[in-house]
């Protein structure tokens, strides 16, 4: 029952911990790189009418709040994991790749952002995760 209670928490705690990054750096972003003059970033049909009007910077901190969160989350579920913790970061990165094909669905992206976003900031991240945490064990 302790094994299984645990699992379940890492799968929680990941999901939680992965989603707080990734809003975090979402939060800041605007601030460093701030959006397109005219552009509505706060709402979701905000976003849809104005992403014509963002440049390839303003899609850096997008990625890096897909990849860090996913990366964090990964490794928060491996960790906390009893065991098989590489197939729980997986699951980490596999949950967060479904709400970026989402979000890839809902938002009108450019072609080579998606390819980006789909290819390197999820289950590349949670493996990457699942190998630091695998890694550290094995020391």
């Amino acid at each position: 029952m302790k094994l299984l209670f645990r699992n379940i928490l890492a799968v929680i705690t990941g999901i939680i911990i992965g989603s707080l990054v990734n809003m975090g750096i979402i939060m800041i972003s605007g601030n460093i790189i701030p959006p397109p003059e005219g552009a509505d970033v706060t709402t979701m049909e905000g976003l849809k009418a104005s992403m014509h009007l963002f440049q390839p910077k303003n899609f850096i901190f997008p990625f890096l709040a897909h990849a860090l969160g996913t990366l964090v989350g990964a490794i928060t579920a491996a960790l906390i994991a009893f065991n098989h913790k590489m197939k729980f970061a997986l699951g980490i990165g596999f949950f967060f790749l479904i709400g970026g094909i989402t979000n890839i669905l809902l938002l009108p992206s450019p072609v080579w952002f998606a390819i980006l976003d789909i290819g390197g900031a999820y289950i590349t991240m949670a493996w990457i995760g699942g190998t630091l945490v695998n890694n550290k064990n094995n020391l």
